[in-house]
């Protein structure tokens, strides 16, 4: 089994690069520089959707598996911040060279991770290789990239079941309830930022923990669909996941086993 790393993350508006780029005085709050930028925003595009370089990483939930373990981790604030956090998962890709897997990372994670990680100097060079370096293993990396979107190095799997068309991409909560799946428990992107602001990031750790986890169990329905799995294969799975997810015995996690079907 190649190892696999699928991941979501968590962000929140930069307000010190907004208050940087906009001359903001430092004793204006942070929430009053936030909604200024949505204002513009809103302004200036009919929504308040910051650019994908203004997004400040707070968690990034993952799954890891491969022959020998099921693992689901997050690196988060408070126990880093966000230079350690991006610095941490391009080692685990500089490490493992896993295949990584997201539910729209091509449109939305990896942007932010790439700029994030320019900003702070981060180091990732497996993950850059495009087959033209001298690591290991380059000359595979020019026809299987985690950068090429028609590649599979990263899969980003709601780019590939739209056949990468924008207007076919279906949500992730509504496309895992439909296969039975709990789908997204108590939060949703656009309260990140609240939650934040109240203290509440194990909340939304939580949160991003279990929507990687939709990730992976839609994953793996798709891994039945083209025959890499079979249905005896796909049942266990589904059973190792349960069982690694009862033993952990979090409230997230006991929340999510009543809702799955």
């Amino acid at each position: 089994m190649i190892p696999r790393l699928i991941f979501d993350i968590e962000t929140i508006p930069d307000v010190a690069g907004l208050r940087r780029l906009h001359d903001l005085p430092a004793d204006l709050p942070d929430d009053e520089v936030a909604e200024l930028a949505f204002q513009r925003r809103r302004a200036a595009v009919g929504n308040d959707f910051l650019p994908h370089y203004l997004q400040r990483i707070v968690t990034i939930s993952c799954v890891f598996r491969d022959a020998t373990q099921f693992r689901v981790f997050s690196l988060s604030e408070p126990d880093a911040d966000e230079a350690q956090i991006i610095q941490r998962f391009f080692d685990g890709i500089e490490r493992f060279t896993p295949q990584i897997i997201s539910w729209n990372g091509g449109g939305f994670d990896l942007p932010v991770l790439h700029y994030r990680g320019l900003l702070h100097g981060v180091t990732a060079p497996r993950y850059w290789e495009m087959g033209e370096g001298d690591v290991r293993d380059a000359r595979d990396f020019k026809w299987n990239n985690y950068i090429s979107r028609y590649h599979s190095r990263h899969l980003d799997l709601m780019d590939l079941l739209a056949l990468y068309q924008p207007r076919a991409n279906a949500p992730l909560d509504e496309l895992a309830k439909l296969m039975g799946f709990p789908g997204k428990l108590g939060m949703d992107g656009s309260a990140v930022w609240g939650a934040y602001q109240d203290g509440r990031i194990e909340e939304i750790r939580d949160y991003c923990e279990t929507d990687v986890v939709n990730t992976y169990l839609v994953f793996l329905r798709f891994q039945l669909m083209r025959g890499v799995l079979t249905s005896e294969e796909y049942d266990e799975e589904l059973k190792v996941v349960r069982e690694v997810l009862e033993g952990i015995g979090a409230n997230h996690w006991k929340a999510f086993l009543s809702e799955w079907s």
